[in-house]
Order: C-alpha cells, then sequence, then structure tokens
C-alpha cells in the first residue's frame, strides 16, 4: 500500500474512531439567571455527569426578556425550563411542548404581602393592588384570582394587577399591599431589605390548592418523534437528576458551583447557599417522573378561569413518562 493510501486510511479511521466517540450536543434554556434554582442541571456538568453520559451539555441562563418557549421555538435549545401554565398556555397556541420529566415536585411561589396593609387573608385582596410577574409567570395568579370572583380591572370588588418587574421594590415602596414572591429568593430579599417576618404575611400557592407545576423540563413533539433525540432525552434526565440529588445532599457544594458559572457575578454565596436549601424542599422526593395527579390538578386550576382560562380545552399529549420510565430504569 502506497504512503498516500496509507495516511488516506489512517485519516478515515481517526475520523471514524472520533465519530463514535463524540459526545452528543445538548443546549438546555433555563427559565432565570444562574442561581442555585437551576443548580441540579449545574452539578450534573460539574461533577460530569453529562460526560458520563456522553453528553456535551450547553448551557444557556435567561432573564427578564427571555421565553423559554420562544427560545426552543426559534431553535435555540433543544430542552427548556419552563412553568406548565407557560407551556400549556403555549402548546395551546400551537407550540407542540411536552413535558418530559418534573424534578420540581412542590411549588415555590407565593404572594408576600406587608401586614401594615390590613390584609390578613385572601378576602383581604379586594381593593388592593397586587404586584405580579408576566412572561408566563401570571397564570397561576390570573386562574387564583378568577376562581376567588376577584376582577383584575381594579375597583373595591377586585385588585388592581401591578406588572411587577423581576424585584421586590413595589412592596418596600408601598406601591403594591402583596408581591409576587419565591420562597427561595425574592422572600428573603424582602427580609434582606430589612422588613421582619412579622411584618409579612404570605400565600402559599401550594397551601391555596391553586399550585401549578414549576421547572419542568420540555421538549418539542417534532424532536421526540426521532429516536436518537429522544436517546439523547433519556441520558440527558437521568444525569440531571442525579446531578439533583447530588446538590440536595450537599447543598454548600451545589451552591459554590452554582456560584462558578454566574459570569454576572452579581449572585452571593450566602443568598445561594440559603436558595438552595430552599429548592432542595421543592425536589424533595422527586424522582423526575411527573405526577399524573400533579399534572391533573395544574390543568384543572388553569382551566377554573372563568371567562378567560389560561386553557380553553383539556391539553392532549402534553406530557409522557416515556423518558423517565428508561432513564430511571
Amino acid at each position: 500500500m502506497n504512503t498516500f493510501l496509507k495516511t488516506a486510511l489512517a485519516s478515515v479511521v481517526a475520523m471514524s474512531a472520533s465519530m463514535a466517540n463524540a459526545a452528543d450536543d445538548v443546549t438546555l434554556q433555563l427559565k432565570w439567571v444562574t442561581q442555585a434554582q437551576f443548580a441540579g442541571y449545574y452539578v450534573a456538568q460539574e461533577k460530569g455527569f453529562y460526560g458520563d453520559e456522553d453528553l456535551n451539555v450547553t448551557i444557556k441562563p435567561g432573564g427578564p426578556d427571555v421565553a423559554p418557549a420562544q427560545v426552543i421555538a426559534g431553535g435555540g435549545a433543544d430542552v427548556v425550563l419552563d412553568w406548565m401554565p407557560s407551556a400549556l398556555a403555549s402548546r395551546e397556541k400551537g407550540l407542540n411542548l411536552v413535558n418530559i420529566a418534573q424534578p420540581f415536585a412542590t411549588s415555590g411561589m407565593m404572594l408576600t404581602c406587608r401586614k401594615d396593609t390590613g390584609i390578613t387573608g385572601p378576602e383581604d385582596f379586594a381593593g388592593k393592588t397586587l404586584g405580579v410577574w408576566f412572561f408566563g409567570n401570571e397564570y397561576p395568579f390570573l386562574s387564583w384570582m378568577s376562581q376567588m370572583g376577584l376582577s383584575t380591572d381594579g375597583g373595591d370588588d377586585g385588585v388592581t394587577v401591578l406588572k411587577q418587574g423581576f424585584n421586590v421594590d413595589p412592596l418596600l415602596q408601598g406601591q403594591a399591599a402583596c408581591i409576587s414572591t419565591m420562597t427561595y429568593n425574592e422572600y428573603w430579599q424582602v427580609i434582606d431589605a430589612g422588613l421582619t417576618e412579622d411584618d409579612l404575611v404570605t400565600f402559599k400557592y401550594e397551601d391555596m390548592g391553586v399550585a401549578t407545576l414549576e421547572d419542568g423540563i420540555y421538549v418539542l413533539q417534532e424532536n421526540l418523534d426521532d429516536p436518537a433525540f429522544s436517546d439523547k432525552m433519556v441520558r440527558f434526565v437521568r444525569a440531571s437528576m442525579k446531578g439533583w440529588k447530588y446538590a440536595e445532599a450537599n447543598p454548600d457544594e451545589a451552591a459554590d458551583i452554582v456560584l462558578e458559572n454566574d459570569a454576572s457575578g452579581a449572585q452571593t454565596e450566602k443568598h445561594q447557599q440559603r436558595m438552595m436549601r430552599e429548592i432542595a424542599k421543592l425536589t424533595a422526593g422527586s424522582t423526575g417522573e411527573l405526577s399524573v395527579e400533579d399534572y391533573e390538578r395544574t390543568v384543572e386550576t388553569l382551566m377554573k378561569g372563568g371567562s378567560d382560562p389560561v386553557i380553553t380545552a383539556t391539553p392532549e399529549g402534553a406530557w409522557t413518562h416515556a423518558i423517565t420510565d428508561l432513564a430511571l430504569k
């Protein structure tokens, strides 16, 4: 065999070996900025859990102007993290999002109110201004108000909705009697700003019976129909859940890993450690498999919107256990 042929053959063999060993690329779009809310994914990346599954995962932080559904619709991600109300609303509008895993078993959403506004229970909301996040986060709130018979157009018999930025300023500055907070983030920002727990009254969506599923893992149905893509997702979910369980067991280390990935430098060790401990309460007990009961409760909550429900028909094909059934074997 001449030298040229030997060289060419060697190149082909090397290329074939490289292709055989090449990790599969997966791009994950987070729902928000880099923080302990997403620790499981950063831990899976840092600890090599994705690498063990022959995956090369790119994690894209979100932000106030990032809608995961829009990102995946535009081809900017293979997988997105989203709250189920937003995902189901997007699905009804024609974007075939499918929940393939649900690491968060419990909702962390709540309204945090100042006691000095006279609010002691939900019956006191009438006539008050309430801060609400939008960009898909408003759906559980709007459904809750509708179930209570409270208009969101203001007046003494309704509530005035303040389109809340992703901060706690409206409560601190007296612009709203209540604001949207998460148990693991904004509530503690209020405390750190100087108000005490005795100054506040909170209403957890879980306690109000209107909690909806948060931070699920979603992909497009048309991608899921590809066996090679589905195989990647089995491996992705398996590694991600391994990351979540490690984060639950090692919260301070997980917080440190998150901080190492925070390119903005905005996060602090104290805040991320505290957040990780709160997040662990929401993922505790979850294997990643979606609870059908919780799914049905979410759908029921979203359809109880009176004349303006979040979704108008019971979704079909909005979730699957096919990925977790294989990932959890």
